[in-house]
């Protein structure tokens, strides 16, 4: 009993003596390594641009097409991605790219001119070519998955994301579906980069040719079976097409204007640094609130991803949104509880 116990007593000191050396061994390889190390480069993500052309695509819709100043390869991109645009006036705006992610050479994003909106479109429909611009991504939050069939769904604008994956499930030999709905024929963009793919496949469907908008029921007739869902457009097209989809489709779909507020309730939102609390309503959204009494605050997509508008929460709970922890999304992101107090 007494050998086994004086084994047990000098194995584990032996042990860590053994640990000990490697340990220091590894801290001495490890400073060596960093001294010939070089320094780390600070990664610089903003991609300088020049408006190259633009053009009209529908009545109330241009085309731009951007490229490097001095020419060369733009950064790599797939279908649903978008840039983050930084206008000359400083606006920071998100727009999809609408060309063929195979030509490296120019960027082409298409924008519909809102007139009463925030100023981004109509500050883009007056961009002469030859303007510097600076552009942030590619980034892609509404990525296309590989799928035998498609049925593509595009409300006005909303065709920017959907064109370029139009042109990649013509090119895998997927079975594939467009429908592209608007106000009339005239305000519909991008139709003819569409229908040269395959007219047969591809159904332009005005308003005003059809009594109205189209149902939900109309936007899925012809449903290929098993066929992947991408929709983009206006919110209540998009909910009411979520709330349809047959059981055994995937669904896909990305806004163009903030998403609808539903089942919420109202609460306060207390802003340390400026004073003074602001109530969000029930159908409101914070970023809404805020802008009532801080009109300047940045913003930009308005669905929660770019960041922009995501700020540091010091008290209180967030939910919703795509904010980190510890912050929250102004434009969709809510309290959990009756009161959040922010850094603004």
């Amino acid at each position: 009993m007494n050998g086994s116990r004086d084994a047990a007593e000098v194995r584990p000191d032996r042990l860590m003596r053994r640990i000990d050396a490697v340990v220091a061994v590894s801290e001495r390889l490890a400073r060596r390594s960093a001294r010939r190390r070089p320094p780390v480069a600070a990664v610089h993500r903003d991609l300088a641009l020049v408006v190259t052309e633009v053009r009209q695509e529908a009545s109330d819709v241009v085309g731009v097409r951007f490229a490097r100043p001095g020419g060369g390869p733009l950064p790599v991109w797939h279908p649903g991605a978008h840039l983050d645009l930084v206008l000359p006036s400083g606006r920071v705006r998100q727009y999809s790219l609408c060309g063929d992610p195979a030509d490296r050479a120019a960027y082409r994003i298409a924008v519909r001119r809102i007139a009463d909106g925030a100023g981004g479109s109509v500050e883009v429909h007056a961009l002469p070519p030859g303007t510097p611009v600076t552009a942030r991504g590619p980034r892609t939050a509404f990525p296309l998955v590989s799928e035998p069939a498609y049925l593509f769904l595009a409300g006005g604008i909303g065709i920017t994301p959907i064109l370029p994956m139009v042109r990649a499930a013509a090119a895998r030999g997927a079975d594939w579906r467009l429908v592209h709905t608007g106000r009339d024929r005239a305000s519909l963009p991008l139709t003819p980069a569409a229908t040269d793919l395959d007219p047969t496949r591809v159904w332009l469907r005005p308003d005003d040719g059809h009594g109205g908008p189209p149902t939900a029921a109309d936007l899925l007739d012809g449903l290929p079976a098993g066929a992947a869902i991408y929709c983009c457009g206006p919110p209540p097209m998009i909910e009411a097409v979520r709330r349809a989809v047959p059981a055994g489709h995937a669904f896909h779909a990305e806004r163009f204007s903030p998403p609808l507020v539903l089942g919420g309730r109202p609460f306060t939102v207390e802003l340390a640094r400026r004073g003074g609390t602001v109530e969000v309503p029930a159908d409101g959204s914070v970023l809404e609130a805020v802008q009532a009494v801080a009109p300047d605050i940045a913003f930009s997509c308005r669905q929660g991803f770019c960041g922009t508008c995501h700020v540091r929460v010091l008290a209180g709970q967030v939910a919703g949104g795509h904010s980190a922890p510890g912050e929250m999304a102004l434009c969709v992101a809510r309290a959990a509880g009756d009161r959040v107090v922010l850094d603004l």
